[in-house]
């Protein structure tokens, strides 16, 4: 699979719509089959959610779960598994997620098109319909 390549999200396997929705890179998906291995539960997927809070206004989550719910969506790419909550799924369409390691700390990022402010946090964000977007600091965020 080439990096960001668009990944088709299907809910009991019906598609949603032929535009990207969601984008996996390949360090992404290495990292996370290597938590699924590290904590010996290879059988699970990983929840990605969007939730109220964080420094500005929305915040994204992140869960391995045994199976998913009803109604979430699936993605599989590179031999992992995704789900996504149909809420949450209008915060990430076209979103991509990656696994950055630095010296400067590492972890997951989530390049999110939707987004027109984010924390300096990158946990953070805050989209056109949820007030009026103002650069943000990470000055209230405990990220």
């Amino acid at each position: 699979m080439a990096v960001n390549e668009p990944i088709s999200i299907q809910p009991e396997a019906e598609t949603i719509d032929e535009e990207m929705i969601l984008v996996v890179t390949p360090a992404a998906s290495q990292m996370i089959k290597n938590l699924l291995e590290q904590r010996n539960i290879t059988d699970h997927a990983l929840r990605v959610f969007v939730s109220g809070g964080g420094c500005s206004g929305l915040q994204y989550g992140m869960a391995f779960e045994p199976a998913p719910r009803e109604f979430d969506a699936v993605v599989e790419s590179d031999g992992v598994r995704l789900v996504v909550d149909p809420t949450s799924l209008l915060y990430l369409r076209g979103a991509v997620i990656d696994y950055i390691d630095s010296l400067m700390g590492g972890g997951f990022r989530i390049d999110n098109p939707n987004a027109v402010s984010t924390c300096g946090c990158g946990h953070s964000f805050k989209t056109g319909d949820s007030g009026e977007a103002s650069a943000s600091g990470c000055g209230s965020c405990s990220h």
